[in-house]
């Protein structure tokens, strides 16, 4: 049975900072038992070029998304890691979930992963799209938290990507030394611990699974990002195989040949 894999995305998560507050007790734990690195994303520290290198394998020069306005972008040549996995072995079910558009939304800016509209007819390509810019990234990642667990749950896709937004929020608003994005950071904490209840229950009925956190970018100590310096370019990989072991993956690797050690792990 092929190896299913969950990557979540929490952007603009400060790793030492979720680490050394306590606020993130079920990555904490990861961490310490799974295959770890960490590595510097590249300038600028956006969320626009750093997804789209992280979720299509591209480097910046390649998807030429140099920002969030995705002006000028050629994403439709750079499939995504759902994408690509379904192209490698087309009985393949992916799902997406995501809070800011740009990523898996049609209309409007990209998206990063690609829309696919016959699999999704099909049902063998879900997408749940909501709008953490309007209505705020509190509510729109508890929505989804709750359709990924459900979707995980009910229908165990074989590649899945969901991504939560609201550490990065809080660190805009807030800075990232304050409660509020110490707040921040064990909401989604809580959350990745509901989607890992979800992917061992798979487990123990005899799938294989592995499950990838990772962020775009850091903030700076006021809030903020899109520079050079090393809190906005830290980024890291926890990688936990369940029903499964860890990945033996390179100590050191580059941001964008995360998506090909991902499929090597499918094939």
């Amino acid at each position: 049975m092929k190896t299913k894999v969950l990557l979540v995305g929490i952007d603009g998560l400060v790793l030492s900072r979720a680490l050394e507050s306590g606020s993130a007790m079920t990555l904490a734990s990861l961490k310490d038992k799974s295959f770890f690195t960490e590595w510097k994303v590249n300038v600028p520290t956006l969320s626009g070029p750093s997804w789209s290198t992280l979720l299509t394998g591209a480097t910046y020069e390649q998807h030429r998304v140099a920002d969030n306005s995705f002006v000028g972008h050629d994403l439709l040549n750079r499939p995504d890691l759902l994408s690509r996995a379904f192209y490698q072995d087309q009985s393949t079910t992916t799902f997406a979930a995501a809070g800011w558009p740009p990523l898996v939304d049609p209309i409007g800016h990209g998206p990063v992963i690609h829309e696919r509209r016959e699999q999704a007819k099909a049902l063998r390509h879900r997408v749940l799209v909501r709008d953490g810019e309007t209505y705020g990234y509190t509510q729109v990642d508890a929505e989804i938290a709750a359709a990924a667990h459900y979707e995980i749950s009910q229908h165990a896709p074989d590649v899945s990507f969901i991504y939560f937004c609201g550490v990065d929020e809080a660190g805009h608003a807030f800075g990232s030394v304050g409660a509020e994005y110490k707040s921040a950071i064990a909401r989604i904490d809580a959350y990745l611990d509901n989607l890992l209840q979800a992917v061992q229950v798979r487990a123990n009925q005899g799938e294989s699974w592995l499950v990838v956190i990772t962020t775009d970018h850091g903030h700076i100590d006021e809030g903020g990002h899109g520079g050079d310096s090393a809190r906005e370019r830290a980024s890291f990989v926890v990688a936990h195989g369940v029903g499964r072991e860890n990945p033996q993956w390179p100590q050191s690797f580059e941001p964008h040949e995360l998506v090909s050690l991902l499929l090597a792990e499918r094939a």
